[in-house]
Protein backbone atom coordinates (compact mmCIF):
# COMPACT_ATOMS: atom_id res chain seq x y z
CA UNK A 1 0.00 0.00 0.00
CA UNK A 2 1.06 3.63 -0.30
CA UNK A 3 1.96 4.54 3.23
CA UNK A 4 5.71 4.55 3.59
CA UNK A 5 8.63 4.83 1.24
CA UNK A 6 10.03 1.42 0.52
CA UNK A 7 7.16 -0.35 2.26
CA UNK A 8 5.74 -3.37 0.48
CA UNK A 9 3.01 -5.55 1.93
CA UNK A 10 4.07 -9.06 2.80
CA UNK A 11 1.80 -11.71 1.47
CA UNK A 12 -0.27 -14.29 3.03
CA UNK A 13 -3.57 -15.87 2.37
CA UNK A 14 -6.42 -13.46 1.93
CA UNK A 15 -9.89 -14.88 2.01
CA UNK A 16 -12.83 -13.75 -0.05
CA UNK A 17 -15.72 -12.33 1.92
CA UNK A 18 -18.46 -14.76 2.76
CA UNK A 19 -21.74 -13.86 1.16
CA UNK A 20 -23.50 -11.28 3.29
CA UNK A 21 -27.23 -11.75 3.53
CA UNK A 22 -30.05 -12.35 5.90
CA UNK A 23 -31.40 -15.73 6.79
CA UNK A 24 -34.73 -17.05 5.64
CA UNK A 25 -36.29 -15.17 2.74
CA UNK A 26 -32.92 -13.65 1.74
CA UNK A 27 -31.09 -16.96 1.37
CA UNK A 28 -31.65 -16.86 -2.40
CA UNK A 29 -29.34 -13.84 -2.61
CA UNK A 30 -26.29 -15.80 -1.42
CA UNK A 31 -24.50 -15.59 -4.78
CA UNK A 32 -25.85 -12.14 -5.67
CA UNK A 33 -23.24 -9.34 -5.44
CA UNK A 34 -26.10 -6.84 -5.12
CA UNK A 35 -27.78 -8.61 -2.18
CA UNK A 36 -26.90 -5.91 0.34
CA UNK A 37 -28.10 -3.16 -1.95
CA UNK A 38 -31.40 -4.93 -2.57
CA UNK A 39 -31.97 -5.49 1.16
CA UNK A 40 -31.14 -1.85 1.90
CA UNK A 41 -32.94 -0.19 -1.02
CA UNK A 42 -35.87 -2.55 -1.56
CA UNK A 43 -36.71 -3.46 2.03
CA UNK A 44 -35.16 -1.40 4.81
CA UNK A 45 -35.64 2.08 3.35
CA UNK A 46 -39.24 1.53 2.15
CA UNK A 47 -40.20 -0.15 5.41
CA UNK A 48 -38.80 2.78 7.36
CA UNK A 49 -40.42 5.49 5.24
CA UNK A 50 -43.78 3.74 4.84
CA UNK A 51 -44.17 1.94 8.16
CA UNK A 52 -41.65 3.59 10.51
CA UNK A 53 -40.08 0.15 10.90
CA UNK A 54 -36.50 -0.55 9.71
CA UNK A 55 -37.00 -4.32 9.40
CA UNK A 56 -35.28 -6.37 8.19
CA UNK A 57 -32.54 -3.94 9.21
CA UNK A 58 -31.87 -3.15 12.85
CA UNK A 59 -31.89 0.59 12.09
CA UNK A 60 -32.47 2.89 9.15
CA UNK A 61 -31.13 6.42 9.64
CA UNK A 62 -32.54 8.92 7.14
CA UNK A 63 -32.13 12.04 9.27
CA UNK A 64 -30.02 13.65 6.52
CA UNK A 65 -32.03 12.14 3.68
CA UNK A 66 -31.62 8.99 1.65
CA UNK A 67 -28.62 10.38 -0.25
CA UNK A 68 -26.60 10.58 2.99
CA UNK A 69 -28.31 8.01 5.20
CA UNK A 70 -27.36 4.51 6.24
CA UNK A 71 -28.77 1.29 7.64
CA UNK A 72 -27.50 -1.08 10.31
CA UNK A 73 -27.95 -4.72 9.37
CA UNK A 74 -27.18 -7.88 11.33
CA UNK A 75 -24.80 -10.04 9.32
CA UNK A 76 -25.63 -13.72 9.06
CA UNK A 77 -22.01 -14.53 10.00
CA UNK A 78 -21.26 -14.50 13.72
CA UNK A 79 -23.31 -13.67 16.76
CA UNK A 80 -22.17 -10.06 17.11
CA UNK A 81 -21.32 -8.79 13.62
CA UNK A 82 -23.30 -5.87 12.19
CA UNK A 83 -22.91 -3.91 8.98
CA UNK A 84 -23.32 -0.19 8.30
CA UNK A 85 -24.50 0.29 4.70
CA UNK A 86 -25.20 3.58 2.88
CA UNK A 87 -28.72 4.12 1.61
CA UNK A 88 -27.18 5.72 -1.49
CA UNK A 89 -25.77 3.48 -4.22
CA UNK A 90 -22.03 3.42 -3.44
CA UNK A 91 -20.03 0.42 -4.64
CA UNK A 92 -17.21 0.44 -2.09
CA UNK A 93 -13.89 1.88 -0.98
CA UNK A 94 -13.03 2.78 -4.57
CA UNK A 95 -16.08 5.01 -5.03
CA UNK A 96 -15.30 8.74 -5.38
CA UNK A 97 -18.44 9.63 -3.41
CA UNK A 98 -16.78 8.67 -0.12
CA UNK A 99 -14.09 11.32 -0.64
CA UNK A 100 -16.46 14.14 -1.58
CA UNK A 101 -16.38 17.25 0.68
CA UNK A 102 -19.93 16.60 1.89
CA UNK A 103 -19.62 12.82 2.14
CA UNK A 104 -21.17 11.00 5.08
CA UNK A 105 -18.50 9.77 7.47
CA UNK A 106 -19.63 6.14 7.48
CA UNK A 107 -16.85 5.10 9.84
CA UNK A 108 -18.07 7.66 12.39
CA UNK A 109 -21.59 6.30 11.97
CA UNK A 110 -20.34 2.73 12.44
CA UNK A 111 -18.55 3.67 15.66
CA UNK A 112 -21.72 5.28 17.02
CA UNK A 113 -23.70 2.13 16.15
CA UNK A 114 -21.39 -0.28 18.00
CA UNK A 115 -24.12 -0.53 20.67
CA UNK A 116 -25.84 -3.12 18.49
CA UNK A 117 -22.80 -5.36 18.92
CA UNK A 118 -22.68 -4.62 22.64
CA UNK A 119 -26.35 -5.51 23.05
CA UNK A 120 -25.63 -8.90 21.54
CA UNK A 121 -22.77 -9.42 23.96
CA UNK A 122 -24.87 -8.24 26.87
CA UNK A 123 -22.56 -5.63 28.37
CA UNK A 124 -20.50 -2.61 27.34
CA UNK A 125 -17.36 -3.48 25.38
CA UNK A 126 -14.01 -1.77 26.10
CA UNK A 127 -13.12 0.46 23.16
CA UNK A 128 -9.95 -1.47 22.38
CA UNK A 129 -12.01 -4.57 21.58
CA UNK A 130 -14.24 -2.82 19.01
CA UNK A 131 -13.21 -2.81 15.36
CA UNK A 132 -14.59 -1.48 12.09
CA UNK A 133 -13.44 -2.91 8.77
CA UNK A 134 -13.95 -2.45 5.05
CA UNK A 135 -12.45 -4.78 2.47
CA UNK A 136 -10.85 -3.84 -0.82
CA UNK A 137 -12.70 -4.07 -4.13
CA UNK A 138 -10.89 -7.33 -4.89
CA UNK A 139 -11.40 -8.73 -1.39
CA UNK A 140 -15.18 -8.56 -1.18
CA UNK A 141 -18.20 -10.27 -2.71
CA UNK A 142 -20.77 -7.47 -2.32
CA UNK A 143 -20.88 -4.39 -4.53
CA UNK A 144 -22.43 -2.03 -2.00
CA UNK A 145 -20.22 -0.27 0.51
CA UNK A 146 -20.46 -1.84 3.94
CA UNK A 147 -18.44 -1.49 7.12
CA UNK A 148 -18.16 -4.51 9.41
CA UNK A 149 -18.64 -3.85 13.14
CA UNK A 150 -17.34 -6.64 15.36
CA UNK A 151 -14.78 -7.64 17.96
CA UNK A 152 -11.11 -7.43 17.03
CA UNK A 153 -9.32 -10.76 17.20
CA UNK A 154 -7.48 -11.60 20.41
CA UNK A 155 -4.12 -11.85 18.62
CA UNK A 156 -4.49 -8.44 16.95
CA UNK A 157 -5.75 -6.87 20.18
CA UNK A 158 -2.69 -8.09 22.04
CA UNK A 159 -0.25 -6.99 19.33
CA UNK A 160 -1.76 -3.51 19.15
CA UNK A 161 -1.45 -3.16 22.91
CA UNK A 162 2.15 -4.40 22.90
CA UNK A 163 3.22 -1.99 20.15
CA UNK A 164 1.03 1.01 21.03
CA UNK A 165 4.02 3.22 21.87
CA UNK A 166 5.45 2.56 18.39
CA UNK A 167 2.40 3.84 16.50
CA UNK A 168 2.72 7.50 15.61
CA UNK A 169 0.54 10.20 14.10
CA UNK A 170 1.91 9.63 10.58
CA UNK A 171 1.44 6.53 8.47
CA UNK A 172 4.18 3.94 9.00
CA UNK A 173 4.43 0.15 8.77
CA UNK A 174 3.11 -1.67 11.82
CA UNK A 175 6.12 -3.38 13.46
CA UNK A 176 4.89 -6.97 13.01
CA UNK A 177 2.52 -8.78 10.62
CA UNK A 178 -1.17 -8.96 11.45
CA UNK A 179 -2.93 -12.10 10.22
CA UNK A 180 0.11 -12.72 8.04
CA UNK A 181 0.04 -9.33 6.32
CA UNK A 182 2.04 -6.15 6.76
CA UNK A 183 -0.32 -3.32 7.60
CA UNK A 184 0.40 0.36 7.84
CA UNK A 185 -0.76 2.09 11.01
CA UNK A 186 -1.52 5.56 12.31
CA UNK A 187 -2.82 6.76 15.68
CA UNK A 188 -5.74 9.20 15.82
CA UNK A 189 -6.87 11.00 18.96
CA UNK A 190 -10.52 11.41 19.92
CA UNK A 191 -13.39 9.84 21.78
CA UNK A 192 -15.18 9.27 18.47
CA UNK A 193 -14.54 9.62 14.74
CA UNK A 194 -16.75 12.62 14.11
CA UNK A 195 -13.70 14.75 13.29
CA UNK A 196 -11.74 12.07 11.45
CA UNK A 197 -12.76 10.29 8.26
CA UNK A 198 -10.48 7.24 7.79
CA UNK A 199 -11.16 7.21 4.03
CA UNK A 200 -9.74 10.73 3.74
CA UNK A 201 -6.98 9.94 6.22
CA UNK A 202 -5.71 7.27 3.85
CA UNK A 203 -6.44 9.03 0.55
CA UNK A 204 -4.68 12.20 1.68
CA UNK A 205 -1.99 10.51 3.72
CA UNK A 206 0.33 9.24 1.04
CA UNK A 207 0.88 10.07 -2.62
CA UNK A 208 -0.80 7.55 -4.87
CA UNK A 209 -3.30 6.12 -2.40
CA UNK A 210 -6.20 8.23 -3.67
CA UNK A 211 -5.64 6.97 -7.22
CA UNK A 212 -5.71 3.31 -6.15
CA UNK A 213 -8.29 3.20 -3.37
CA UNK A 214 -9.95 0.09 -4.79
CA UNK A 215 -7.02 -2.04 -3.69
CA UNK A 216 -6.98 -0.62 -0.17
CA UNK A 217 -8.51 -2.06 2.98
CA UNK A 218 -9.08 -0.16 6.21
CA UNK A 219 -9.52 -1.36 9.78
CA UNK A 220 -10.23 1.02 12.66
CA UNK A 221 -9.76 -0.19 16.24
CA UNK A 222 -10.67 1.76 19.34
CA UNK A 223 -7.70 2.42 21.61
CA UNK A 224 -6.33 4.11 24.66
CA UNK A 225 -3.31 5.84 23.20
CA UNK A 226 0.19 5.96 24.64
CA UNK A 227 -0.63 9.26 26.39
CA UNK A 228 -3.58 7.63 28.15
CA UNK A 229 -6.22 9.47 26.12
CA UNK A 230 -8.94 7.82 24.00
CA UNK A 231 -8.31 7.40 20.32
CA UNK A 232 -8.09 4.94 17.47
CA UNK A 233 -5.56 2.90 15.58
CA UNK A 234 -6.24 2.98 11.84
CA UNK A 235 -4.73 0.09 9.88
CA UNK A 236 -4.46 -0.22 6.11
CA UNK A 237 -3.18 -2.75 3.62
CA UNK A 238 -2.93 -2.79 -0.18
CA UNK A 239 -3.96 -5.76 -2.32
CA UNK A 240 -1.27 -7.67 -4.17
CA UNK A 241 -3.01 -10.35 -6.20
CA UNK A 242 0.24 -11.83 -7.47
CA UNK A 243 1.19 -12.47 -3.86
CA UNK A 244 -2.24 -13.81 -2.93
CA UNK A 245 -3.19 -10.80 -0.81
CA UNK A 246 -6.71 -9.52 -1.52
CA UNK A 247 -6.56 -6.87 1.22
CA UNK A 248 -9.51 -8.07 3.27
CA UNK A 249 -9.12 -6.23 6.55
CA UNK A 250 -12.05 -8.18 7.92
CA UNK A 251 -9.45 -10.89 8.55
CA UNK A 252 -8.43 -8.98 11.69
CA UNK A 253 -11.88 -9.33 13.24
CA UNK A 254 -13.18 -12.18 15.37
CA UNK A 255 -16.65 -13.10 14.19
CA UNK A 256 -16.83 -15.71 16.95
CA UNK A 257 -16.15 -12.81 19.36
CA UNK A 258 -14.34 -14.65 22.14
CA UNK A 259 -14.90 -11.56 24.27
CA UNK A 260 -18.61 -12.39 24.27
CA UNK A 261 -17.87 -15.86 25.60
CA UNK A 262 -15.83 -14.64 28.57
Amino acid sequence: MHIAAGFRPRLGGGAFLLALLLVGSFAAHAADPDALWKITHDRCVPDQTQHDDPAPCAKTDLTEGEAKGYVVLKDIVGATQFLVIPTARINGIESPEILAPDATNYFAAAWHERSFMENRIGHPVPRDWVSLAINSAVGRTQNQLHIHIDCISVDVHDLLRQHMSEIGTSWAPFPVPLAGHRYGAIAVAGENLDGTNPFLLLANGEEGARADMGRETLVVVGATLADGKPGFIVLADHADLAAGNRASGEELQDHACKLAQS
